[in-house]
């Protein structure tokens, strides 16, 4: 439970620690109790993996702004000072043999290095995409993940970088073999390539993966690769190419790497999730999957729906997760912002692309619904059965109708985010900029100024519930009396501890930014409050001390539900938006294959 006191495990022993490791203790007015519903969840999203010349494993976060080190025997967390302040997007690293740690950082296009003594300076700038690096005897190479991307060889002494090969189709984290050449997957290919580190035309090597993500080599000198798609692991012989499948597990593999002893461990981008894999296959979680956000979040049809950064995550009645749609399969829309659900089975979403698209939860099937749009944050279902959606970019509130058509409600809200649908056909928006929330009816009037930065808003019965993501708020409202007061303060919403604010300008045709954070309010019909704990990737559960619910997950007190393997589903391709497919189809060039 959380109280006053704290946030206890599910055995009540210990509070429960937060990303930065600080223990998270949301205080509670009187008459309200809180327990975790999922989360939290430790690393930010997992990507590139490396082990420092300190022996410990090194983990980036690329949405978490982060890199965090690993214990291998009780997978406790820990940031790595200074990264999260000067670094905003890591995504791959490698060591060179003075200990200076190389960290790509793609939402911005560069790469940084920060020296044993925790100094950081950007050693290479322009460089789109910037994603897979190596080490390999002091000289460092990097690839850009992007249609058309390039493969590199970077100096410290001022010179440019040196081009190896370009128009590649999403090159990704590449290593040295044995053989001395370099390796890299092509992903929206399912190939892998090399090329001599002098230059010269690159070659294919291996073709018919789905969705290779990284090559690594184990100390015999073979290939192993992840394949986001499959969940496949495949090690690979250099002389005779034959494959041998080491495991499968769940879908959306980043990245791997192994130990002196040869212990093999995985990274996954989707959950944030680290496992170690052993010689017979199994998997030993380090870090069990969990939310890399989470952002919107709606209530509907028993189930809570969470808009989580690479996946749609759906929380059922008893605890268990789901994730109908996640970014390692094709067809995913693309980042998530705000979701409004319909019911257990039907939902739509807000994307960072500025699209609005219907999702079948059942089938894992989506068609957009409108596109063009800028910078869209929360979603609602009118009473009618027509959208409402905050176009932050423009200052609108937008209404969808049933056959896609737009248009504008009122303008010049600010930089509108969470929306609330009333039942007499108003509606209420905040403006997180401008730390307001307005009822939007025949005309337009504030009910709320003054706030940090409102985000999440709902309407349940006579009370407006409002998250000021600033602030760390969770505040009612009385709307037939105005009273108001703070149900919640010091909760885990707003930029994650150690990560530096603002938005990421993201990647374009993959995934197009601005990448922003949005923290997330929802109102079950039982009065049930929930709130995406975007700063420590958990959704909490406010409910009022005189309700009963009836429900096993309300039941529990402080646990995180025990979680089932994440099911996925096929998408309709033909209406659907692939970010790593589409974009690279019409540049796969001539390459020889």
């Amino acid at each position: 439970m959380i109280s006053k006191s704290g946030v206890l495990d599910p055995e009540g022993r210990k509070p429960m620690l937060s990303r930065d490791g600080v223990e998270a203790a949301p205080r509670l007015a009187e008459g309200w109790q809180c327990s975790r519903i999922c989360g939290p969840s430790p690393l930010c999203g997992a990507n590139g993996m490396r082990f420092g010349p300190d022996g410990r494993l090194h983990v980036a976060q690329a949405y978490g702004g982060q890199v965090s080190t690993l214990d291998l025997e009780t997978g406790a967390a820990e940031v790595v000072p200074s990264v999260g302040e000067e670094i905003r997007s890591p995504d791959d690293l490698a060591f060179d043999s003075s200990g200076t740690m190389y960290i790509t950082e793609p939402f911005v296009g560069r790469v940084s290095a920060r020296s044993p003594d925790g100094r950081v300076r950007v050693f290479a700038g322009d460089l789109p995409s910037a994603n897979g690096i190596t080490v390999y005897q002091d000289r460092v190479f990097v690839d850009e993940c992007r249609p058309g991307g390039r493969l590199l060889e970077l100096f410290g002494d001022g010179r440019a970088p040196r081009v190896i090969a370009d128009n590649l189709q999403l090159p990704n984290a590449l290593m040295v073999g044995p053989d001395e050449k370099l390796y890299f997957p092509e992903v929206s290919l399912g190939e892998i390539w090399r090329c001599d580190l002098a230059g010269g035309p690159p070659e294919r090597f291996l073709d018919g993966l789905a969705r290779p993500t990284a090559v690594k080599f184990d100390g015999r000198g073979r290939l192993v690769t992840t394949d986001a798609d499959t969940g496949e692991v495949t090690r690979v012989d250099l002389q005779t190419r034959a494959r041998t499948t080491l495991t499968s597990v769940r879908p959306g593999i980043d990245n791997l790497e192994f130990d002196d002893d040869g212990r093999l461990f995985l990274s996954n981008f989707v959950d944030g999730g680290v496992s170690e894999i052993s010689g017979d296959g199994s998997e030993r979680q380090m870090l069990g999957p969990g939310l890399v956000g989470p952002f919107g979040i709606s209530a509907g049809g028993g189930h809570v729906l969470v808009a989580d950064v690479f996946s749609v995550v759906s929380i059922s009645p008893d605890g268990e997760i789901d994730q109908p749609l996640h970014f390692a399969k094709p067809g995913f829309p693309g980042f998530p912002r705000g979701v409004a659900a319909a019911s257990a089975s039907r939902a739509w979403l807000t994307v960072s692309a500025g699209n609005v698209v219907s999702c079948d939860l059942e089938s894992g099937e989506t068609s957009l619904v409108a596109e063009g749009l800028e910078e869209l944050y929360g979603v609602a279902v009118a009473p009618d059965g027509r959208l409402l959606v905050a176009e932050g970019g423009t200052g609108r509130l937008l209404r969808i109708g049933h056959g896609g058509d737009v248009s504008s409600i009122a303008a010049g809200l600010g930089r509108p985010a969470g929306v609330a649908a009333a039942p007499d056909g108003s509606c209420f928006v905040t403006d997180r900029d401008g730390g307001r929330v307005l009822h939007i009816g025949a005309d337009t009037a504030t009910v709320l100024d003054g706030l940090g930065s409102p985000q999440g808003v709902a309407v349940h019965d006579d009370e407006l519930f409002v998250l000021d993501a600033l602030r760390k708020e969770l505040i009612v409202v009385s709307l037939s009396s105005g009273s108001r007061s703070i149900v919640a303060r010091e909760l885990p919403v707003g930029f994650p501890p150690g990560t530096p604010e603002g938005s990421l300008p993201g990647i374009p045709e993959l995934m197009p930014g601005p990448l922003t954070t949005f923290a997330g309010l929802t109102v079950a019909p039982d009065g049930a409050v929930y709130v995406a704990g975007d700063a420590e990737g958990s959704v909490l559960e406010f409910r009022r001390e005189s309700l009963q619910p009836g429900s096993a997950r309300a039941a529990r007190v402080g646990g995180t539900p025990r979680k089932k393997k994440a099911r996925t589903r096929g998408v309709n391709r033909s209406r659907a938006l692939d970010p790593l497919r589409t974009a690279s189809q019409h540049q796969a060039g001539n390459r020889p294959r």
